[in-house]
């Protein structure tokens, strides 16, 4: 069979690859405990597996407008409104399949063949595959640990060409949990919406905050930005609600029907009752997310000290979402069980092969010199893991199990 130029082109999610083969380790019996997952551990709150099933009950099963119910666009409105400090009418959003499809269906819609998308990198691994999809092409604009991985005005203005259609930010970030502020974000959405460039402002982390530190949606720095500006979000963070595939887009009255039409002909409207859960999400008090960030923020403390107290390891402390990204270049080159890495990929699967601990390797990410680290996982793993890691590095002995 030969398949499409395309498909060619397109790599495997190294972290869904990597959740894949951390079951598939448990179901034959191996003590392996996974770092990798994106998605809370806890249990989605009662109140929206209280309104599915209501909506289950009461026999609304059938298929809704391609866009989402206007019940929950209405909702989606009210919370930019009150929240992001935008204004938005129901036919400026379009609820889909998760944010990564409305992110795909974005670059469906935008991107001609060869247009460039800028993204800034370290980057979430799924971007630069949805713009090959889109037959555009990526631009990668490097950060690092010494910048706290974020770019500047100078960093967007130097990249823009002719071709240039697109700008990509994550705010917090997916890999680094790096936030910026007010000030940084519009130093750099200007200069794009100043050339033209559309922006697909990615804040599915938006509630997962720390520090006391405040999030930004750049669509709210007024008309200009507004009119240039699709803001994606959804539910799996903030509500612990990965498996309900459910997320959201606000934009330009034609760009959101452009991105409904991709969805159109790929997979219609959301899941139905998924959509009223979505509502009561919405629409509650927030306190479940509370105390979720709390949580992890103690997750977060407690692995980046650790982390710092590993020769040859630095880490920045995150701003948001649930990841760290510690630099681990300081281990290559040395004798670790008896093998020497000198990559990422190499080391996570030697730390997967010998602690039975798995980390994704930074490269997934733009960055060789990283490994990304999720601490949506218990406190108890957390600290089993990172014994793990700890004495695999100090002594060279594998884990048995």
């Amino acid at each position: 069979m030969t398949t499409s130029n395309i498909i060619n082109k397109i790599k495997p999610s190294a972290t869904l690859a990597l959740s894949s083969k951390v079951k598939q380790m448990k179901s034959e019996g191996v003590d392996v405990i996974g770092f990798g997952a994106g998605e809370p551990d806890f249990d989605t709150p009662e109140e929206i597996k209280a309104s599915a099933i209501e909506s289950l009950k009461s026999g609304f099963t059938k298929y809704t407008p391609t866009s989402g119910i206007l019940e929950l666009k209405e909702a989606i409105c009210e919370k930019l409104s009150k929240e992001n400090n935008i204004n938005y009418s129901p036919q400026q959003i379009l609820a889909s399949c998760g944010a990564k499809q409305v992110i795909f269906n974005c670059l469906q819609a935008l991107c001609n063949d060869g247009d460039e998308v800028l993204i800034p990198s370290p980057y979430w691994l799924s971007y630069p595959e949805q713009v090959t999809f889109a037959r555009g092409k990526s631009v990668f604009i490097e950060s690092s640990d010494e910048n706290d991985f974020k770019i500047t005005r100078n960093d967007i203005e130097r990249n823009i060409t002719d071709r240039t259609k697109v700008l990509i930010i994550n705010s917090p970030s997916n890999p680094t949990g790096s936030l910026y502020t007010e000030k940084e974000l519009f130093e750099i959405v200007q200069p794009a919406i100043n050339a033209g460039l559309y922006i697909i402002s990615d804040e599915i982390y938006e509630k997962i905050i720390y520090d006391g530190e405040k999030h930004v949606s750049p669509a709210s720095f007024g008309q200009e930005f507004l009119e240039k500006l699709i803001t994606v979000n959804g539910f799996s963070k903030a509500f612990s609600m990965t498996g309900w595939r459910i997320g959201y887009a606000a934009g330009p009255v034609d760009i959101i029907k452009a991105a409904t039409l991709v969805q159109d002909h790929s997979t219609s409207g959301p899941n139905s009752f998924t959509q009223k859960a979505a509502v009561t999400a919405i629409q509650g008090d927030g306190k479940a997310t509370r105390d979720m960030v709390k949580e992890f923020d103690k997750r977060r403390k407690y692995i980046v000290e650790r982390l710092n107290n590993i020769d040859g390891i630095t880490c920045m402390l995150p701003k948001g979402a649930f990841y760290v990204f510690p630099n681990i270049s300081g281990l290559y080159n040395r004798d670790i069980c008896g093998q020497r890495v000198t990559n990422s990929l190499d080391l996570a699967n030697l730390i997967l092969d010998k602690a039975k601990t798995a980390f994704v390797p930074g490269i997934c990410f733009g960055s060789d010199l990283h490994l990304r680290i999720s601490y949506a996982t218990s406190m108890e793993n957390i600290k089993e893991g990172m014994d793990r890691f700890e004495k695999l590095l100090n002594t060279g002995i594998a884990h048995e199990g």
